[in-house]
């Protein structure tokens, strides 16, 4: 856990000390960067022989030059200019692991628990523990297990060799099925979720789950820390972001990677197997709708992916907590019209604790962070019972409780690629000012296979009130890297393909004020996108304190410690919060 972190301005024994940046009263955070070429204005490294410091000075302040020049950037220092890093080397296609690897073969036997997986709850005094028994079953027929087989119990404890404490939980069973002649249906094992309470913030705990009535029914002992109290001075030591996963060798680089930086939470933000890039037959392609849409009844799915992406990610996900929200490829209709079944059954979410009682938007405390996960492929319209939810939740955030508002969702807002260019435009103009006049200061997405780093935006307009926006689809699924732009000649899409083909609706209409003004694309890097860079990756949140917290983002081609894009987020509550929260209407809030 990280403790609070301070910033003071240092008290230099120099004789011309380094002048740091004003404070924040003392400029605008947006000024032209005309007027702040550098994040410090340093004296000369050899001054005048009349104020030459002495030799010990000299070493200091060289040891300073140094450590200044490796800070990241701040958004303090108003926003960036925009870099747009190209794709220097062909990566090849993206291949998914085989049913062949032992990596995703069912390795126990019998009733033995496999796919553990730790869910955080509502606060860090409980937590979620979900595991699956048995094994699917895929065919014409398919009968499906009875979940009462198997009990859902969960022992644990302070110490390996003393689980003193137990829980009970339920059990359910799911399946995948479609009333075609020659497609396989799917049922699945007997998924369990059990929830943990009364537990110690930042205190680690070991487990075994199973039925310890049946012998051989019970798997081996694990454990996992819980989140930090909640607090604006405790903080998780590591954040790891990652989106549109799937389970290809690009995503064994990502997990090494993402792991090796060891995280204390991971957020998935959508897209998690892959499963609806096969036919039921087990036959997989890259783009499903190019090979199989003219061919096929419904879009098919091969659910066995699921438990194959939960068998290789079991060694991650049972000793560090994972929240997912839904993304396009867990949509996977079957009779009945039915949809998003295999994501709302096999993970655990706080929906209930969150008051959401919803699998797709739900919130969370994590020491000094307040979560909120939202849906993009469930109703967001103001109307709706998410934008409801959305309101009370926000509306009992206590930001001296919890500083820090970040979001996650699966389709970018921000995202100046051509793929899925403006394509969440409905839900951004439905939930972007309810979250502005409560401070976001973050949000994480995914969908474009590609790195972007916004700056500080609301509604299209450099804002330093406004949430750094920051999509990570890059997580290594089989589907091809997104590398052009909307704003290269030619590549602008025409507006009316832009509307996400399951919520429908159409918002996207061209820009009234701005570089863009009358175009439906801009004709450069927009200004309120700061970084994009096409490559596979994971990125790291450590937040500080409860103003600073440091955005790192790892390319899996880089060795295990690099960096591809780093950068301070700053809160400036005396800014952009009165008490807590800002009046939800906004004036002067620009239109596009």
């Amino acid at each position: 856990m990280n403790q609070q972190i301070s910033f003071p301005t240092p008290n230099l024994p120099c004789s011309n000390p380094i002048n740091f940046p004003p404070k924040p009263s003392e400029f605008h955070p947006y000024q032209s960067f005309s007027t702040l070429t550098s994040r410090s204005t340093v004296p000369p490294l050899i001054p005048t022989k009349e104020e030459a410091p002495a030799p010990n000075d000299m070493w200091l302040r060289s040891l300073l030059l140094l450590l200044a020049a490796a800070e990241p950037a701040s958004t303090l220092t108003g926003p960036s200019p925009p870099v747009t890093v190209p794709l220097l080397e062909d990566r090849g296609h993206a291949v998914d692991l085989p049913d062949t690897d032992p990596r995703v073969q069912r390795r126990v036997t019998g009733w033995a628990p496999e796919q553990v997986t730790v869910a955080l709850s509502a606060s860090p005094t409980s937590a979620w523990v979900s595991w699956i028994t048995g094994d699917f079953q895929m065919g014409g027929a398919v009968k499906p297990l009875d979940p009462g087989t198997v009990g859902s119990v969960v022992r644990y404890g302070l110490a390996a060799d003393s689980l003193v404490r137990e829980a009970t939980g339920d059990a359910l069973v799911y399946s995948q099925l479609y009333p075609f002649e020659g497609l396989q249906n799917y049922t699945s094992g007997i998924i369990h979720h059990v929830r943990l309470q009364g537990l110690e913030p930042a205190t680690k705990y070991y487990y075994q789950c199973g039925d310890p009535a049946i012998l051989g029914a019970t798997s081996a002992v694990h454990a996992f820390r819980t989140m930090p109290a909640v607090g604006p001075r405790s903080y998780p030591g590591r954040i790891a972001v990652v989106g549109d996963l799937g389970l290809t060798y690009n995503t064994t680089s990502t997990v090494e990677h993402m792991t090796s930086n060891q995280p204390d939470l991971i957020l998935l933000v959508g897209d998690v197997s892959y499963a609806n890039l096969y036919l039921t037959n087990g036959t997989g392609t890259d783009c499903y709708s190019c090979s199989f849409a003219k061919s096929t009844p419904i879009h098919e799915t091969y659910q066995p992916r699921w438990d194959y992406w939960g068998r290789y990610m079991e060694p991650v996900t049972s000793t560090t907590p994972m929240m997912v929200v839904e993304g396009n490829h867990e949509e996977e209709p079957q009779a009945g019209n039915r949809t998003f079944v295999a994501y709302s059954s096999r993970f655990a979410f706080p929906s209930q604790e969150s008051g959401s009682f919803s699998p797709f938007y739900y919130s969370f405390d994590v020491g000094g962070i307040h979560f909120v996960m939202l849906a993009a492929y469930a109703d967001y319209s103001k109307s709706g019972e998410q934008y409801r939810w959305l309101e009370k939740d926000l509306a009992k955030v206590d930001r001296s409780v919890t500083p820090w508002l970040v979001a996650g969702w699966h389709a970018p807002w921000y995202s100046t690629y051509k793929a899925h260019y403006r394509e969440a435009e409905c839900m951004r103009v439905a939930m972007e000012e309810l979250l502005y006049s409560y401070g976001l200061d973050i949000a994480f997405t995914g969908h474009v296979h590609a790195y972007e780093r916004s700056n500080r935006v609301f509604n299209y307009t450099l804002d330093p009130c406004g949430a750094v926006h920051i999509s990570v689809g890059d997580g290594g699924n089989r589907e091809k890297m997104a590398t052009t732009h909307a704003d290269e000649p030619g590549r602008c899409p025409d507006p009316l393909s832009t509307p996400d083909p399951f919520m429908g609706g159409f918002c996207a209409f061209n820009f009234t004020s701005g570089p863009a003004a009358g175009r439906f694309c801009w004709d450069r890097q927009p200004d309120y996108s700061a970084y994009r860079e096409p490559s596979f990756g994971h990125g790291i949140l450590e937040v500080k304190n409860e103003t600073h917290a440091l955005w790192r983002w790892h390319r899996n081609q880089d060795m295990y410690n690099g960096v591809g894009d780093e950068i301070y987020i700053v809160r400036e509550p005396h800014r952009c919060l009165i008490n807590s929260t800002r009046p939800a209407s906004i004036s002067g809030s620009r239109t596009i």
